[in-house]
């Protein structure tokens, strides 16, 4: 199974981060999780993701607030797919928001919600489970649990109702 690279552009993006990680983890997913800036340490980042394709990894996820430029330092560097985690800062994160997701022609930034990191870590999976029949039935079985969970609230309503 190819590895998803996780990237912070900041240890202060941690409590964002941890919510891809708890979801790759659950799918049994293996990553890599390291902290590298497109500003600070632009060389490190960009070696990093012209190397990743060779070093297994599938799905690279980005997460980086204020100006937000990780994912797509990243994005110019490689081939694989890059999400981008916008992550909370100043003005509420639209800063984030907006220099993740407006990326140039020919370099592709998929953006998830501002902390969204779990949406990144989900799509992640999707875009590896294209090749993967036992992450495909994962996802199959979570998409189930979730429309189960709906019906037995929507249940529970209808029986409050039936109560007034």
């Amino acid at each position: 199974m190819k590895k998803v690279a996780v990237i912070m552009g900041s240890d202060s993006d941690f409590d964002v981060v941890k919510g891809a990680l708890t979801e790759l983890k659950k799918y049994g997913v293996p990553f890599e999780c390291r902290v590298m800036s497109a500003h600070r340490t632009p060389a490190m980042a960009s070696e990093f993701a012209e190397n990743a394709k060779k070093n297994g990894f599938g799905v690279i996820i980005c997460a980086a607030g204020m100006a937000a430029h990780l994912a797509g330092v990243i994005a110019g560097h490689t081939t694989l797919p890059v999400i981008g985690i916008p992550v909370k800062g100043s003005v509420e994160g639209l800063d984030a928001l907006l220099a993740t997701v407006q990326m140039p022609p020919g370099i592709p930034v998929a953006t998830v919600a501002i902390n969204g990191a779990k949406n990144a870590a989900i799509l992640a999976i999707q875009m590896l489970a294209l090749s993967d029949d036992t992450l495909a039935a994962s996802l199959e079985a979570e998409k189930k649990n979730m429309i189960d969970a709906v019906i037995e609230k929507d249940k529970k309503l209808q029986d409050r109702l039936n109560e007034l």
